[in-house]
C-alpha cells in the first residue's frame, strides 16, 4: 500500500484514495501467509513515534508479517508540495536517518532517549514493541551507485535500488545493475538481506516476463514488485483486473 495524500498531483488520471495504515490492518486480520507493508514511507514528512506505533500494531495483528519500506518519497505526492511539507533533498534524508534510528529503539518496547537536530525523544516506550525481532525489516531506497544513500541501505534489512544513470537520469535497475550491486553488498551484508526490484510486466506476454524475472532471479533479486499503476488508469476504482494477475500466480 502506498503511504501518500495524492500521487501524481499533475496526473488527471489520480487512483481513488484510501489510508494505508487502516487498509492494511484490514488486510492483517483477513490473511494468514501474506507478507504486508508500505511502498513506500516517507519517513522525513512522518512523527517516527506514530509510525513506531502503527507499524508495530500491524506486526502483532499480522503475527509476524509486517516489512516497511521506507525512502526519502516522491515530491509529486500532495503531502509534500500542498501541506508545506519539507523537500529539500538533504533534509529529508537527515530526518530520515533519525526517524529510523528512533524506530528501531521504540521496536523494542525499552524506554527511547534520543536527541537529533530534527527530533526529541525523553524515555518514550511503547511495550510490547515490535513481534518481530530483534524488529520489523526495514527496506531502504538507495540510489546506486552513490555511496552515501547505499551506507543507509546496509545499515538494515534490504534495498530497493533505484540507478542513476551517466546523463543523471534515474530507472529502474537492469539485471546487470542487480549483479552489481550484489557483488558491492557481498561481505557487507548478512545472509538474510534481501534485494528488491519493482519492474512491470503488464505489458508483456507471459513467457517474456517469466524469462525477465529469471534474469532479475539469478542476478541476485529476491523480492519482485509488480506495479500496478497501468492497471488502475485503464480501470479506475476496479479490483478485477488486479485480481486477475494475482490469480495467475508467480512468474
Amino acid at each position: 500500500m502506498w503511504d501518500s495524500l495524492s500521487v501524481g498531483i499533475n496526473e488527471p488520471r489520480l487512483r481513488p484514495a484510501c489510508d494505508p495504515w487502516i487498509a492494511l490492518g484490514s488486510i492483517a486480520a483477513s490473511t494468514s501467509r501474506l507478507t504486508i507493508g508500505t511502498m513506500i514511507t516517507a519517513l522525513s514528512r512522518r512523527r517516527p513515534w506514530v509510525v513506531a506505533q502503527e507499524t508495530a500494531t500491524l506486526d502483532h495483528l499480522s503475527g509476524g508479517r509486517m516489512v516497511l519500506p521506507v525512502g526519502l518519497g516522491a515530491l509529486d505526492d500532495g503531502a509534500f508540495s500542498m501541506v508545506n511539507e519539507e523537500t529539500d533533498r538533504k533534509r529529508r534524508a537527515e530526518r530520515l536517518d533519525e526517524s529510523l534510528q528512533i524506530l528501531d529503539r521504540l521496536w523494542t518496547g525499552k524506554p527511547c532517549t534520543f536527541q537529533g537536530e530534527y527530533f526529541r525523544v525523553e524515555g518514550l516506550s511503547m511495550p510490547p514493541g515490535s513481534l518481530q525481532s530483534p524488529r520489523i525489516p526495514v527496506w531502504v531506497v538507495a540510489l546506486w551507485p552513490r555511496p552515501k544513500s547505499l551506507r543507509r541501505a546496509l545499515h538494515w534489512d534490504g534495498i530497493i535500488p533505484s540507478v542513476e544513470r551517466s546523463d543523471g537520469s534515474r530507472s529502474n535497475p537492469t539485471p546487470r545493475d542487480v549483479h552489481d550491486i550484489c557483488k558491492h553488498l557481498d561481505g557487507k551484508v548478512d545472509p538474510s538481506f534481501e534485494v528488491i526490484v519493482e519492474i512491470d510486466t503488464y505489458a508483456k506476454e507471459r513467457a517474456e516476463a517469466a524469462a525477465l524475472a529469471a534474469e532479475y532471479s539469478d542476478a541476485g533479486a529476491t523480492w519482485w514488485l509488480e506495479p500496478v499503476w497501468e492497471q488502475m488508469y485503464e480501470h479506475p476504482g476496479e479490483i478485477e483486473p488486479l485480481r486477475a494477475r494475482i490469480a495467475q500466480g508467480p512468474l
